[in-house]
């Protein structure tokens, strides 16, 4: 079976530890996560996680299932097949002299980027887009020389008038000590 990358979409708990536990489970399964996003939800004490993973449908399905009876995860749900909008956003540190500023400032209007620094030797760059738009802008500001890049990893939202994601609080369950 061929890998895909997969968009998971997950409403969990805003509480210390959650984030752990959701990536030791992808650790244990032997999965590298591409990206990672945490924020918080529309709603209060609850945040959203979008975490990128390749694998195949059978095995990230197997994953999804498993972090779905986490008792901090409220609902998740694969996204791949689904119409939605994701972004990332970077910053990027490029090496800039006074000949190849209006160059790199030329580059960041042709992608809508906006300067968010300006020092004496270099310009830092804040580019919002879907990954191959980052990618591309990349490769162009290579050439100048990057300093530094900073990414957030993508976020993503399903399209149309689906709205959040329903959010039903899961059954309290207990966690038995064994006795022994």
């Amino acid at each position: 079976m061929a890998t895909t990358k997969h968009t998971l979409k997950a409403i969990v708990q805003d509480k210390p530890g959650v984030l752990n536990r959701v990536v030791s489970l992808f650790r244990r399964r032997g999965f590298n996560i591409d990206s990672i996003a945490v924020g918080h939800s529309e709603v209060p004490h609850l945040s959203r996680v979008t975490i990128i993973v390749n694998g195949t449908t059978a095995t990230v399905e197997q994953v999804r299932k498993q972090m779905d009876k986490l008792i901090d995860v409220v609902k998740i749900f694969d996204i791949t097949g689904e119409k939605s909008n994701s972004r990332e956003l970077a910053l990027v540190k490029v090496k800039a002299t006074s000949t190849t500023r209006s160059d790199i400032i030329e580059i960041a209007d042709i992608f809508r980027a906006n300067i968010v620094d300006v020092a004496s030797e270099s310009l830092t760059i804040e580019v919002t887009g879907d990954e191959d738009k980052i990618e591309s802008m990349l490769k162009l500001l290579h050439g100048f020389g990057i300093k530094e890049i900073a990414r957030t990893g993508r976020v993503a939202m399903v399209r149309g008038n689906i709205g959040a994601m329903p959010v039903e609080e899961k059954p309290a369950r207990s966690r038995a000590k064994k006795q022994g």
